[in-house]
């Protein structure tokens, strides 16, 4: 089984894997519209996930952590050779999007493994919640998490 991990304000804990913030934003590899949950491999990275992402995340004192757990069967990975050399880039070169977007419109699989841009050697899950097999995604209650106040300084 793998683990995963999403950080998120308290206020939207019970809806944290519904898609519903990437389909009206986007995100790096998704386009706007279509609905899937970004998940990160480890707590830490999560972390640096969501301070490189909200420039407010330092000014929220408590957040809600909620990890998952899937079974390796149902995730599909990113071939690395495939991406465009700038794929780190901020934003996102909409090559990513497309990637994205293939996926979930395939369905090939109920989740999609990443390399995270932000530690490019480890990864982060793509949740695509309208897949069949989504329903073997065991997903915990969420817990209070506290960002370190030495990140503010």
């Amino acid at each position: 089984m793998i683990t995963a991990w999403r950080i998120v304000d308290p206020k939207y804990a019970d809806d944290a894997f519904s898609g519903e913030g990437p389909r009206r934003m986007g995100g790096r590899w998704t386009p706007r519209g279509v609905v899937v949950v970004y998940t990160a491999s480890n707590i830490s990275l999560a972390t640096l996930e969501i301070l490189v992402r909200n420039q407010r995340a330092l000014r929220v004192p408590e957040y809600a952590l909620i990890s998952c757990h899937f079974p390796e069967a149902i995730v599909e990975a990113v071939d690395r050779n495939t991406l465009p050399a700038n794929w780190r880039d901020y934003p996102g070169p909409v090559e990513l999007q497309a990637i994205g977007g293939a996926w979930l419109k395939a369905k090939t699989s109920a989740v999609l493994e990443v390399p995270s841009a932000v530690v490019e050697e480890e990864v982060n899950y793509l949740l695509n919640p309208e897949h069949h097999d989504f329903r073997s995604v065991d997903i915990s209650l969420p817990r209070s998490f506290r960002l370190d106040p030495r990140l503010i300084t």
